[in-house]
């Protein structure tokens, strides 16, 4: 639904030389003036925001590679203005504790979405996501936004990379082999993690929303956590199964 709609406008937005970064910084924009509309007590308004920002936020990517404009730093910005966003959503609907603890979760659970995908292309030898096409950074934005994802997401992917390995490793012995963690990265994985996705997220958020109920979504975040924990332990089955019982192998998705 939204990613058609934002890949018919990266043709107009490439001939007006948008700069992709800038699309980053409405789309928070849009999504902060979203989350004090919430904490209003508004419904349609905020609901139809939140399903703009998807399609910008869709767009951003789409068109810095179109346009061979992405950069480090716009990669760096755009996954750290997500998570603005969605503190400033949960903390709308829940106040500040409870609201930045779901926003960690959250994070959580896209961490997931995103080691799942990697690992999937990985064992397959396929390129995850190509080296930015543009140099040229400012060192020190660049190296402010490092800093935060360093403090934020990296604990997070360590320990969620520590604990799938180890867990594989528990299953098939110290040294799995290739065959091996292809079973344990199916494709049946990427599809229920891509339907966790930010996107999922804020159609789900916004649909709470119109019909005055926010507090839907975010009590579906332990929710959401508890699916992924089975998944996990479903993909480790998969990979004590003989290959002839498997699910046959499909060709992964571009996410």
């Amino acid at each position: 639904m939204f990613r058609p709609l934002a890949q018919r406008l990266v043709d107009p937005l490439a001939r007006l030389h948008v700069n992709p970064a800038h699309v980053v910084l409405l789309h928070t924009a849009i999504g902060l003036y979203a989350a004090a509309r919430i904490r209003q007590g508004q419904r349609l308004e905020p609901a139809l925001l939140l399903q703009l920002k998807t399609v910008l936020d869709g767009l951003d990517g789409q068109l810095a590679r179109a346009t061979g404009q992405t950069t480090e730093t716009g990669r760096y910005l755009d996954t750290e203005m997500d998570v603005v966003v969605n503190a400033a959503l949960n903390v709308a609907i829940e106040g500040a504790p409870l609201g930045l603890a779901l926003t960690i979760l959250q994070s959580v659970i896209l961490s997931v979405d995103y080691l799942w995908e990697r690992d999937h292309r990985a064992a397959r030898g396929e390129v995850f996501r190509d080296p930015p096409a543009q140099a040229g950074d400012d060192p020190r934005m660049l190296a402010v936004l490092k800093a935060v994802y360093a403090a934020y997401f990296t604990p997070q992917e360590r320990v969620l990379e520590t604990v799938f390995e180890a867990r594989l490793r528990q299953v098939v012995g110290p040294q799995p082999t290739s065959a091996q963690r292809r079973a344990y990265t199916p494709v049946a994985i990427n599809a229920l993690t891509a339907n966790l996705g930010l996107s999922t997220q804020l159609l789900a958020l916004g649909l709470a929303v119109l019909v005055g109920r926010p507090r839907l979504y975010t009590r579906s975040l332990p929710v959401q956590a508890a699916l992924l924990l089975g998944a996990q332990w479903w993909r480790e089955a998969q990979v004590q199964r003989p290959p002839s019982a498997r699910p046959s192998a499909q060709p992964s998705s571009s996410g």
